[in-house]
């Protein structure tokens, strides 16, 4: 491969393989004909294009979009609002496609993050390796709680507070009615939602707010399909992540993440007495 690429003519083809979190793997190459590589046949008929790839030695997040066609026997736009490609893994490399024998030349490795898609193309951005020296390690301390209801840290189960109901009317992809339940004011502020039928099926958002009176869902964001009436839904009461809150309402503040008594900034900037 060394030689061949010194030479005055080269043949050479890009592949990249994803990987998504489920498992599913798909295989792409910019070359005009499929090509078998370690036994992965990367498809040429979707087609894809690329930026320039751009390294360095810092720790900036490398510089590197994929434009790409939508195809129903790819990549969808349907699976790509559902989030079935959210942090896939991402491979590309080079080859010689006249001789596949001589190996590869590797060229980024990383996964997807944002993805945008217009007229049938989509645009999506790979975060390269030095993407995961940009994450904050370590905790603060606060005086609320630090973990999330339902998770390890917090040990309650969610199990007995779940709540199924169906969809009665819809104001958009982040607010609708519900037909029976009935809880009190705000009691699902923060809680999780997850859409158990139709288009947005699986899919799980944080809850914005209730409202009994008009028994009325906020969700913190959009879901990404338009939701029909009759759509099932499951749910679970948020926590405002206050120590009173842990102990009255759930009995579990042996489990509370946070520092309640240590004093805020405004006891710190309090002249003294005398």
């Amino acid at each position: 491969m060394k030689s061949h690429i010194g030479g005055e003519v080269t043949s050479l083809a890009t592949c990249w393989s994803l990987t998504r979190q489920d498992g599913t793997a798909l295989y792409f190459t910019d070359f005009d004909q499929d090509l078998t590589v370690e036994g992965n046949i990367y498809r040429a008929e979707t087609g894809y294009s690329r930026t320039a790839i751009d390294n360095t030695n810092g720790l900036t997040v490398d510089n590197l979009d994929i434009i790409g066609s939508l195809d129903s026997a790819a990549i969808t736009a349907q699976d790509l609002m559902a989030g079935l490609y959210d942090f896939a893994e991402v491979t590309i490399f080079m080859v010689n496609w006249q001789d596949l024998s001589m190996g590869q030349i590797p060229l980024r490795t990383g996964w997807l993050g944002e993805i945008s898609f217009v007229e049938g193309r989509f645009t999506v951005e790979l975060r390269g390796l030095g993407q995961a020296f940009l994450s904050e390690i370590g905790e603060v301390y606060t005086p609320t709680c630090r973990v999330d209801l339902g998770s390890t840290a917090c040990g309650i189960d969610l199990s007995p507070l779940q709540e199924t109901d169906v969809i009665a009317s819809v104001t958009s992809r982040s607010q609708f009615t519900l037909t029976s339940y009935d809880g009190a004011e705000e009691v699902l502020a923060s809680g999780g939602l997850t859409v158990t039928s139709g288009l947005n099926s699986g899919r799980s958002l944080e809850i914005k707010g209730w409202n009994q009176s008009t028994k009325t869902v906020t969700l913190l964001f959009d879901l990404p399909f338009d939701l029909t009436i009759g759509d099932s839904v499951s749910f679970y009461p948020g926590c405002d992540k206050r120590f009173a809150t842990c102990r009255d309402v759930f009995g579990n503040q042996i489990n509370f993440r946070g520092f309640p008594h240590i004093p805020g900034t405004d006891a710190l900037l309090e002249s003294g007495n005398g």
